[in-house]
Parts: C-alpha cells; structure tokens; sequence
C-alpha cells in the first residue's frame, strides 16, 4: 500500500540529483567560456549576464527552491548561448567542447 510513496520519493530523488548535475554542467560551461571573453573591448552587459548568472546560481535563496534546479538551467542556458555569441563576435570562437 505505500510502495506507491517509496517510488515516488525515489523519482524525485533521481529528477533531483539529475537537475542538480545538468546545473553543474552549464555552470562550469558558463565559467569556460567566460573565460574566452576577458579582453576589455567585451562589454559590461556581456560581463553582467556572465555574474549574474553565477551569483543566482549559487545564491541561496531562487525563484524555485534549491532541489529544483529548473530556474537556474533556464537561467545558464540561455547565458551560455549569449556568451558564445559574444566569444565569436570578439574573435575567439568557443571551443566545441563548451
């Protein structure tokens, strides 16, 4: 009768741990390629999507709460994809491991 309560927890645990590690992944790809676009002539606002979105990431406090990680992917993804346009753009296209 409460197998249905222990796989249901399970699920959740796993949607969790899954979350959290896809999170990891774009945040270390957000940390590399920010890296490509330290030269002067890159914008604030580019420089300010890329902490921005470092520092709500980590932040304890989100829009969802901390086991779902949703908020922050929906946040590094599209940062991500702004920051490798700007690598092109300023001449130092993003590795394909980015």
């Amino acid at each position: 009768m409460e197998d249905w309560w222990i796989a249901l927890v399970a699920v959740g645990a796993v949607a969790a741990v899954a979350m959290l590690a896809a999170a990891a992944v774009l945040l270390v790809r957000v940390v590399r390629a920010y890296r490509l676009l330290r030269s002067e002539d890159v914008p604030v606002g580019t420089k300010a999507a890329f902490w921005g979105a470092v520092v709500y990431t980590l932040f304890p406090l989100d829009l969802l709460p901390d086991p779902v990680y949703l908020d922050d992917i929906g946040l590094l993804a599209p940062v991500l994809h702004h920051l490798g346009k700007a690598a092109r753009r300023y001449g130092r296209p993003p590795r394909d491991d980015l």
